[in-house]
C-alpha cells in the first residue's frame, strides 16, 4: 500500500493546492473586482465568505463520498464542476453574480476532506500525522492565488485572470484520471449510521472546536488580510497580496511540522503551545499596533495555526478508526466555518466601533478556553490510560493509602482472591493474612518499603474461600511531585499449589 501512497500523496496534495487556489479567487482579487463592481463593506464581506461557508459544509458529504467512491473519482468530478463558477465569475457584473459564483467555488475548499480520508489508507498509523501534514501543504494554493492572482490581474485584468484557472482545472482532472488509484479501499456504511456513531463522542466536538480555531484562523486571515492591509495601512494591492502570501506560506510550512510533532510527541502537549501562542498573539493584535507589531502578531498566528492544523488530524484516527471519512469531514467542516464567521464579525464590529480590537480579544478568549480544554483532555487521557492498565492487566493490583486502607482493586484481584471490589475497598490488606508469617516478617517488609520505596518477595495469603496460597508480591510507594508518599501499589499473582510451611 505504501508504494501506491508514494504516487497518491503528491497527486492528492497537488489536487488540494489547485482546489484551494480556486477557493480563494474572490478574496485574492477583491481589491480589483470592487473597482469594477460597486460593493458595500457588508457585500464585500459576504462575497468572500460564501465560498468559505459552502466549502466548509460540503466537506461532510465529500468525506463520505471519498470513502465510498475513492479519491480519484471525487477529485475529477470536483474539478469539472468548478469550471462552471470560474466562467460565471469571469463575466460577473453584480453582487448577485459574485454570490452565485462564490457558492459553487466552495467545491474547491470542500475537496480538503478527500485527502485526509483517503491518504491514511496507504500508511501505518504512526505516520498519519506527518502524511496529513504533507497533504495540508495544499494550503499553499491560497498563497499562490493571494500572491500570483494580483500580479496577473495587474497586467491582464481580473476577468481574464479568473479564466486562466480553467486550464489548470482541466489539467489536474486529467492527471487524476491517469494516476488516481482505481482500486482504493471503499467503505459503504450508510452516512446516517456513521454520523450517529461519531456524533455521540465528546472527543469529536472538542476536536471540532480546536480545528474551528486553528484552521478557521488560517482561512479568516487569508480572506481578511488583503483588503484590510489596503484599507487600514494604505498598502499597494500587490504588496498586500505578497504579505498575505507570506502569512499563508508560514502557516503551510508549519502544517507538516505539526503533523510530524504529533507523531513524535504527545499531541496534547503540542496543542498547549499552539493555543497559548494564539492567545498571546490575538491580545497583541487587539491593541491595533503598528505595522511591525501587527506583522509579528500575524506571523505568530500563522505559526500556531499551521502547527495546530497538522497536529489535530493526528488525533482523528486515534478516536475514529471505523468512521474516518465522516469524522474528518465534520472536523474539517468546522474548521472551514471557523473561517466563515470571523471576517463577517470583524466587519460588523468595525462598522459599530471603528476598530477590530473586540474581535481579536474574542479570538484570544476562545484560544484560552481551548488551552484549558487541552489540559483537561491531556490529564483525562493519562487517567484513562492508567485505568485501562489497571483494569486489563493479568496481575492482581490493590492500591492503599498511607493508613493501609484499600482504595482500589482491579478485576484480577477478584479473580485471585475471590473478594469483590465493594468487599475489599475500605478494608485493610490484613483481610488476606494467612497467619503463616510472623510479626517480624511484616516489620522487615515495612522497613524495606520505607527505606527503599519498594518490596518484593513470596508471601502466603488467604482467599475468601479460606484457601491458603503462595503469591509473588511487589509493593511500590507512589509519591507526589513533592516526594511525599501518597499511596502504595501492590501487584501480585498466584504461584500455584505449594506445600504449606509448618506453623
Amino acid at each position: 500500500m505504501q508504494n501506491k501512497g508514494k504516487v497518491q500523496l503528491p497527486l492528492q496534495t497537488a489536487s488540494l493546492v489547485l482546489g484551494f487556489m480556486v477557493w480563494v479567487i474572490l478574496s485574492s482579487l477583491m481589491p480589483f473586482i470592487k473597482e469594477d463592481i460597486a460593493l458595500t463593506s457588508s457585500q464585500l464581506a459576504w462575497s468572500t465568505a460564501i465560498p468559505v461557508l459552502i466549502g466548509s459544509v460540503a466537506r461532510i458529504p465529500i468525506g463520505y463520498w471519498t470513502n465510498r467512491y475513492g479519491a480519484r473519482n471525487i477529485f475529477m468530478i470536483s474539478f469539472v464542476l468548478l469550471l462552471a463558477p470560474i466562467w460565471w465569475i469571469s463575466r460577473s457584473t453584480s453582487f448577485l453574480d459574485l454570490i452565485i459564483g462564490g457558492f459553487f467555488l466552495g467545491i474547491g475548499g470542500a475537496v480538503f476532506s478527500v485527502g485526509v480520508t483517503s491518504l491514511p489508507k496507504y500508511y501505518p498509523k504512526e505516520r498519519h500525522g506527518f502524511v496529513n501534514g504533507i497533504y495540508g501543504i495544499g494550503n499553499l494554493g491560497t498563497a499562490l492565488s493571494a500572491f500570483g492572482a494580483p500580479l496577473i490581474a495587474d497586467q491582464m485584468g481580473w476577468s481574464k485572470t479568473v479564466l486562466l484557472y480553467s486550464i489548470l482545472l482541466l489539467g489536474m482532472a486529467a492527471l487524476n484520471f491517469v494516476l488516481g488509484d482505481k482500486q482504493e479501499t471503499r467503505v459503504n456504511v450508510p452516512l446516517i449510521q456513521q454520523l450517529k456513531a461519531v456524533s455521540r463522542s465528546p472527543k469529536l466536538w472538542l476536536l471540532c472546536l480546536f480545528y474551528f480555531l486553528t484552521f478557521g484562523s488560517f482561512v479568516a486571515f487569508t480572506v481578511y488580510l488583503p483588503n484590510f492591509l489596503v484599507s487600514h495601512f494604505q498598502m499597494d494591492k500587490v504588496d498586500a497580496g505578497i504579505r498575505t502570501a507570506g502569512f499563508i506560506l508560514v502557516a503551510t510550512i508549519m502544517r507538516p511540522v505539526g503533523g510530524w510533532l504529533g507523531d513524535r510527541f504527545n499531541s496534547f502537549k503540542i496543542l498547549m503551545f499552539v493555543f497559548g501562542g494564539l492567545t498571546v498573539a490575538a491580545i497583541v493584535l487587539s491593541f491595533a499596533p503598528s505595522i511591525y507589531m501587527y506583522t509579528v502578531g500575524c506571523l505568530t498566528v500563522a505559526l500556531c495555526a499551521g502547527t495546530g492544523n497538522g497536529t489535530i488530524f493526528k488525533l482523528v484516527p486515534m478516536y475514529f478508526v471505523k468512521q474516518p471519512g465522516v469524522a474528518n469531514g465534520i472536523i474539517s467542516a468546522m474548521g472551514g466555518l471557523g473561517g466563515f464567521f470571523p471576517p463577517l464579525m470583524l466587519t460588523l464590529l468595525y462598522s459599530m466601533t471603528g476598530h477590530y480590537a473586540i474581535g481579536f480579544m474574542a479570538l484570544s478568549m476562545i484560544a484560552l478556553v481551548s488551552l484549558v480544554l487541552v489540559f483537561w483532555m491531556f490529564y483525562e487521557e493519562k487517567l484513562q490510560l492508567s485505568a485501562s492498565i489497571l483494569e486489563n492487566t493479568i496481575e492482581a493490583i490493590l492500591i492503599t493509602d498511607t493508613n493501609s486502607v484499600i482504595r482500589s482493586v482491579n478485576p484480577a484481584f477478584t479473580a485471585v482472591t475471590g473478594y469483590r471490589s465493594d468487599e475489599a475497598v475500605g478494608q485493610k490488606p490484613s483481610l488476606l493474612k494467612s497467619g503463616k508469617q510472623d510479626k517480624s516478617f511484616y516489620e522487615q517488609l515495612w522497613a524495606d518499603l520505607k527505606q527503599q520505596g519498594y518490596w518484593q518477595g513470596e508471601i502466603w495469603n488467604r482467599k475468601k474461600n479460606g484457601e491458603i496460597y503462595l503469591e509473588w508480591l511487589s509493593i511500590t510507594a507512589i509519591r507526589n511531585e513533592a516526594g511525599e508518599v501518597k499511596f502504595y501499589a501492590g501487584m501480585f499473582s498466584d504461584m500455584g499449589k505449594r506445600d504449606l510451611p509448618s506453623a
